[in-house]
């Protein structure tokens, strides 16, 4: 595929530092996520109508201010630059790598995770309260609480049965930092993680994305190498939806024009279908057939943006229906491509003054910890080298 050329040059892939991609794809991330809250469900002739165009920067709640009673199900106060529970989930998992200091697998999310969701009360944007983040997260998110915390269901297994969702891609990112550069060791990493809270295509999504976001990293990176590596790594409808999404991709360099195709081109594998609010009877179930919406979509807006921060996250925004967690995907990646400097200012400071909090935080935090895990990871691998050699004997 070939790349598209950046509405705005973002720096030199080549020279990023890690601390400045980690940064990039975290923040990037949240602002992503707090963006596309406000118009989430919704399609892009609505948010259109309701915008008076297309929305280009932070916007308030849909409903104004009867935010907290329009939506019974979903009280939240979302826009205003209130990050979502993507951001509040990918802090959470970055809180659990900086207490573990290694790589995580389903048995870190049992430990540690679910703990901190049920019994560490934090400040929650949309709910403008001090609260758990389990009385925030949507159901399928409880449900690694229930299974786990009061099922006791082995870790590795606990994801069967659940919505088959983008719950756990949409805070994946982290695992792809962690394995920067290392697209096939994030994707097994994550895959081992989300199988305590995603089966089938909803589990396979959260493997692809970790991979997107560490071959983000790789020096020199594009685009369209990302998406190859995506191709490489990626199974059954997964793969099909990616390559169908992408190819459909190719022929925009503008996501106005890219909407209703890149739509046109998941929908065969999207088992929500058309109506995003009234899911159809066979939503969100296990196949091997079928893929999540977000992570085609978000891949195939960094495409159409040419891997430029903002072009991307606003296609990936005004696209809607889950466009905060498609949003939080293409963010991350684009951050990860191009570092902090590639997300406009004025929507970081928006969104972490608004959320009342520290965006950078957790990248500090990360990057210290990917640095020592890579420290780990040479030790191990040296220390195999060694014992192979001396199974192997000389040649």
């Amino acid at each position: 595929m070939t790349p598209r050329t950046p509405a705005v040059a973002g720096p030199d892939t080549t020279t990023l530092t890690l601390d400045e991609r980690i940064t990039g794809a975290l923040v990037g991330a949240a602002v992503g996520d707090a963006l596309g809250g406000p118009v989430e469900g919704w399609t892009p002739q609505q948010i259109a109508e309701r915008h008076g165009g297309r929305v280009r920067g932070v916007v308030g709640p849909w409903h104004g201010d009867d935010w907290r009673t329009a939506r019974p199900i979903a009280p939240y106060h979302k826009g205003d630059g209130h990050v979502t529970d993507d951001t509040l989930m990918t802090h959470a998992l970055v809180r659990v790598y900086d207490t573990v200091r290694d790589h995580l697998d389903a048995y870190a999310v049992a430990d540690h995770l679910v703990p901190d969701l049920m019994s560490r009360p934090r400040w929650i944007p949309e709910l403008e309260a001090e609260a758990l983040p389990l009385q925030r997260i949507f159901l399928a998110e409880k449900w690694i609480v229930t299974r786990l915390h009061y099922g006791h269901a082995d870790p590795r297994e606990a994801g069967s049965g659940n919505i088959v969702n983008c719950g756990a891609a949409m805070y994946m990112a982290p695992v792809g930092l962690v394995n920067a550069a290392h697209p096939r060791a994030a994707y097994a990493e994550a895959l081992d993680v989300a199988g305590a809270h995603q089966s089938s295509y909803g589990r396979e999504a959260a493997g692809v994305l970790a991979a997107a976001v560490a071959a983000a990293c790789v020096p020199g990176a594009t685009p369209s190498s990302v998406v190859d590596t995506c191709l490489a790594l990626a199974k059954d409808g997964t793969r099909a939806a990616i390559e169908a999404v992408c190819e459909a991709a190719s022929g925009h360099t503008d996501f106005e024009s890219a909407l209703a195709p890149l739509r046109a081109a998941v929908a065969p594998f999207d088992t929500v279908g058309p109506h995003y609010r009234d899911p159809s009877l066979g939503a969100r179930r296990p196949s091997r057939l079928h893929a999540v919406e977000e992570l085609p979509v978000a891949l195939g807006m960094l495409l159409v943006a040419g891997g430029d921060y903002r072009h991307a996250v606003l296609g990936s925004v005004n696209y809607g229906r889950d466009c905060d967690s498609i949003a939080t995907m293409s963010g991350a990646i684009a951050g990860a491509l191009h570092g902090e400097r590639a997300v406009p200012g004025e929507w970081a400071k928006t969104v972490a003054d608004a959320s009342r909090l520290d965006l950078h935080a957790p990248a500090r935090t990360l990057a210290e910890v990917a640095r020592e895990v890579f420290g780990r990871d040479t030790a191990r691998r040296r220390a195999h080298e060694s014992a192979f050699a001396a199974l192997a004997g000389p040649r």
